[in-house]
């Protein structure tokens, strides 16, 4: 009986969530699916490779994860967002346009940290994330 409510409230937030972010179409469901890669790899690279670049010992952090996760439900309030503007102008593109952009940058912290782990990354993928980070320092 136990396992039943649990499993109806469970599928109750699932589709208030989905009813929030506009639907769980394609776009939000590559996000969702990168932003777990992306955590996988995370806690990969620091628990068994121990060469995070965010602490010092590069492994894991509590703190270093905490952000992390704060950091994705940021990433599902700015897709909200979107989803509500979308709706306040009529249009049905800002969603979306939000979606891939934070897609693209999970995509390449997953290629980050296969690369890190040793993972062979492809020399124009590895260059093209360095020259962001160069873009990104000079602006910082």
């Amino acid at each position: 009986m136990i396992k039943e409510k649990f499993l109806g409230l469970f599928m109750l937030l699932g589709s208030w969530i989905s009813y929030l972010l506009g639907g769980w179409d394609g776009v939000v469901s590559t996000l969702f699916i990168f932003m777990c890669i992306d955590f996988i790899t995370g806690l990969i690279l620091s628990a068994i490779f121990k060469k995070s670049p965010k602490t010092d010992t590069g492994t894991l952090s509590s703190k270093v994860g905490i952000i992390g996760i704060f950091k994705k439900c940021m990433m599902i309030v700015f897709v909200l967002i979107a989803y509500r503007l979308d709706l306040l102008m009529g249009v049905s593109y800002i969603r979306d346009g939000v979606c891939y952009a934070f897609i693209i940058n999970e995509l390449i912290s997953i290629i980050e940290n296969c690369g890190l782990v040793g993972f062979p990354v492809p020399k124009i993928l590895s260059d093209s994330i360095d020259i962001l980070k160069s873009k990104e320092n000079k602006t910082t």
